[in-house]
């Protein structure tokens, strides 16, 4: 695992940590819409966008919405544009598998309070790069994620691969995860993990902490496996592409 450095320990409160990163070629093989296509790349860490007090709400959203399924495996997600969720060896669409009974699950205030989260964490991404907030758009996939040290069932719960977001997903330039649990406290292992040559570099997440970062193979990662407990996040992608733009989720 090479030399492991901590970006942000648990219980530490940091108001902006960016360490600036040269950017990849990876961007190149795609069109690039000038004043949003990352030119200045790197990786940030924030306590002060979201309270523990609205983390806590948000979680209480996913913890509603995963209840109606689950995975059979460690990993379960919760895609409340698509309304995919995961149950048992596959994914429903939540929205036409349970209809009006949404309607008891959330409310238009949870809705509300998810749209004004990722609006917050889209302007302080634009500000550490210095970008245009307007210049991005929501993209695909932006999800809820639920870990537990559960046996990986099917390829979809095995979350720990090193990735690189913009070769896996294609439409993403900026990544960005809002955590929803604390790391020790609420569950082991599951550290968010940036692979660089020699040294990785670790994020110990903690409920309200948001963490972000261009999605080049400049920001290699992985995620540790869950040891015990349960790991909740948020992972909200944006894109430079309007054409992969997504709507904010509305309850219909």
């Amino acid at each position: 695992d090479g030399v492991t450095e901590v970006l942000a320990h648990r219980r530490e409160n940091l108001q902006d940590k960016f360490i600036e990163i040269p950017c990849s070629e990876d961007y190149n093989s795609h069109k690039r819409f000038e004043g949003c296509t990352p030119r200045k790349c790197g990786r940030g860490v924030t306590d002060a966008v979201i309270t523990r007090e609205e983390a806590e709400r948000i979680r209480r959203i996913a913890e509603r919405g995963l209840s109606l399924g689950g995975s059979d495996g460690g990993a379960s997600i919760l895609d409340l544009h698509s309304g995919a969720l995961s149950l048992g060896k596959h994914f429903v669409n939540l929205y036409r598998y349970f209809g009006d009974k949404i309607q008891d699950i959330f409310t238009e205030e949870d809705f509300a309070l998810y749209r004004d989260v990722r609006q917050r964490i889209q302007q302080r991404i634009a500000q550490a790069f210095g970008i245009n907030s307007s210049s991005m758009y929501l993209t695909k996939p932006t999800f809820f994620s639920r870990i537990n040290n559960t046996e990986a069932k099917t390829t979809h719960d095995e979350y720990w691969h090193p990735h690189v977001d913009k070769v896996t997903y294609g439409s993403f330039d900026y990544t960005s995860l809002l955590y929803l649990s604390d790391y020790s406290e609420d569950f082991g292992g599951g550290r968010f993990v940036f692979m660089d040559a020699g040294s990785n570099k670790t994020i110990e997440p903690q409920a309200g902490r948001v963490s972000f970062f261009t999605s080049g193979s400049e920001n290699l990662h992985r995620v540790e496996k869950v040891h015990w407990g349960t790991r909740y996040a948020i992972t909200i992608s944006f894109t430079c592409n309007p054409d992969h733009g997504i709507g904010d989720p509305v309850l219909t």
